[in-house]
């Protein structure tokens, strides 16, 4: 049910069961979450977070890839695009939230730019909406950057719960 994504170096893949263990030491690791919430996730919501991704899939035709290495098939992370209901300002209404995390030693050597293009690539071609949102903590510049070189701009802070956040669109591509 999932699409399975190649990039030149990437592969994009769904969870599997046995991804849990990567994606849960991923979700603890505080230099991954220090500017998702800041707060490591336990294996519980680690746990919830993986059903999650499988539940976009099936209800919505749209949701995360597990993120591989092509070479040695090590995860790397995940990204996609969700629709949380988020209770935010601007909302998101109508627009996917384009997501990305990779585990630390991934960073910088332009994976997240690799997939998060082929991920968005494939929305242009099968989400029927005029454009997909993201949010980001104002201070992290590394997803900034990211964001920037895949197409979102119109950057305007807002909040999500009591955080300020910095709110971009992407518009699609046909």
């Amino acid at each position: 049910m999932v699409p399975v994504l190649e990039t030149p170096r990437l592969l994009l893949r769904g969870h599997r069961l046995d991804d849990f263990t990567a994606c849960a030491a991923m979700w603890a690791d505080p230099v991954v979450i220090r500017h998702i919430g800041g707060v490591p996730s336990t294996e519980e919501q680690s746990w919830s977070r993986l059903l999650r991704y499988v539940g976009h899939w099936h209800h919505l035709g749209f949701g995360y890839w597990a993120v591989t290495l092509k070479e040695d098939g090590r995860y790397l992370g995940e990204v996609g695009l969700a629709d949380y209901h988020r209770d935010t300002s601007p909302k998101l209404t109508g627009k996917p939230e384009a997501g990305w995390a990779l585990v630390p030693q991934a960073h910088g050597k332009g994976y997240a730019t690799e997939a998060v293009s082929a991920a968005l690539q494939w929305a242009d071609a099968h989400i029927d909406c005029a454009a997909t949102s993201t949010i980001i903590a104002p201070e992290n510049a590394g997803s900034i950057h990211v964001a920037k070189k895949v197409g979102f701009s119109n950057a305007v802070i807002g909040r999500y719960g009591e955080h300020e956040s910095l709110f971009m669109e992407r518009l699609r591509r046909t």
